[in-house]
């Protein structure tokens, strides 16, 4: 995908001789392959693109500054040391590197794992699968569906609708506003697409299709709307399959890797970008993260400042706080390390918070934000 394409260009821009990507489908570009609307590359190539057309280009650009691709080729097992088991069609690989970058992306949380009631019939699917279903294979799923969740990707899913002339009737969510900035607001009313806020007991009805779904509002009455789908959208999940039977260490908060500053996991041999780390934002945000992690990396190979004599577990107390990124701080300092912790919330805040370390309070301030937004606070020097 976009992050990890971004680490390997980068890399080779640095003058390290070998670079390989790892991709399990038969066409590199990660998820904007299967977004054909804009905007995209707007500020890594300068022009707007849609999707597929940022795809293509991060892929041409790798190829072209000598990056190997190996696609169909799926990850089976992660060892100790930049050591990686493939499978290749048929064929068993063990490959040694000097430094192995994560960089799976997130995925839609499916329906069990929201907690959807009701019967299990045909035309649930996520916006990822929409895309793919719309953009690829030109295939219409339904005519008039119900979007569960108002997260970016959600009104991604109108835009993808209207592609083959499929019309949302309504857009639901469990919180009491909207997930995005509440300047996303019109684009609803332009659409003609209800805005259902405050739900709960969310149940899909219907025999063979979906028929309807109903729910419960704020004030514990039962409402029904009829549809022919459900797409379900957001509440992304790191793709962290691969290190569930692995040694290297799961943040609970992201249910991502833990990482250092510098996008070291618990084992240093490996480094993990883009939004595998747990957050979900654009291609452009993890472009560039890519490309700090490849200047990391490069420093590291040439040996210069990440010998790390002590670790610090970093952490902060208060319940809105769902996660923070980095997970540790590593002493001393070495060169080019993340400026900001990337702060996940669980619910609104508006209050002090204190970010501390085994050594004791590292960083204390107010907080006024709400969750999905992007939260960033400055990484102090370690005592």
């Amino acid at each position: 995908g976009t992050a990890g394409l971004a680490v390997a260009s980068q890399l080779k821009r640095l003058s390290i001789e070998k670079g390989v990507v790892i991709e399990r489908e038969n066409e590199a570009g990660g998820v904007p392959r299967n977004c054909g609307h804009y905007p995209f590359g707007l500020r890594e190539h300068s022009r707007l693109l849609k999707g597929p057309s940022y795809a293509k280009r991060n892929i041409k650009l790798a190829e072209e500054l000598g990056v190997e691709l190996l696609k169909n080729t799926t990850v089976t097992k992660i060892r100790p040391n930049a050591t990686l088991e493939l499978l290749s069609k048929t064929e068993r690989i063990l490959l040694k590197a000097d430094r192995v970058v994560l960089a799976t992306g997130v995925r839609e949380s499916s329906r069990s794992q929201r907690l959807i009631g009701g019967d299990r019939p045909n035309g649930v699917i996520t916006t990822g699968a929409l895309q793919k279903m719309v953009y690829t294979n030109r295939f219409k799923p339904f005519q008039r569906p119900i979007i569960i969740g108002s997260e970016l990707v959600s009104f991604s899913a109108i835009q993808t609708c209207a592609h083959l002339g499929i019309k949302p009737v309504a857009m639901i969510e469990e919180q009491d506003q909207v997930r995005v900035r509440q300047l996303f607001r019109p684009y609803l009313f332009i659409k003609n697409i209800p805005l259902y806020l405050s739900l709960s007991h969310i149940r899909i009805n219907g025999d063979i299709n979906v028929e309807s779904i109903k729910f419960r509002n704020s004030r514990g009455l039962e409402h029904e709307i009829q549809a022919d789908g459900v797409i379900l959208s957001g509440r992304f999940r790191p793709e962290t399959q691969l290190l569930l039977d692995s040694h290297i260490e799961i943040d609970s908060g992201t249910s991502g890797p833990v990482i250092d500053q510098y996008g070291r996991c618990t084992d240093a041999s490996f480094y993990a970008t883009g939004n595998m780390l747990g957050h979900a934002e654009s291609s452009g945000f993890c472009w560039y993260e890519g490309i700090e992690t490849a200047k990391r990396i490069y420093e590291d190979l040439l040996g210069k400042g990440f010998r790390s004599n002590h670790m610090s577990h970093v952490r902060c107390d208060d319940p809105a706080v769902k996660f923070l990124i980095p997970q540790r701080l590593s002493s001393p300092i070495g060169s080019m390390p993340m400026s900001s912790f990337y702060i996940g919330l669980n619910s609104p805040i508006n209050r002090e918070i204190v970010i501390k370390t085994n050594l004791g309070p590292l960083w204390k301030g107010s907080i006024n934000s709400r969750p999905l937004r992007r939260l960033q606070i400055p990484i102090p020097n370690l005592p």
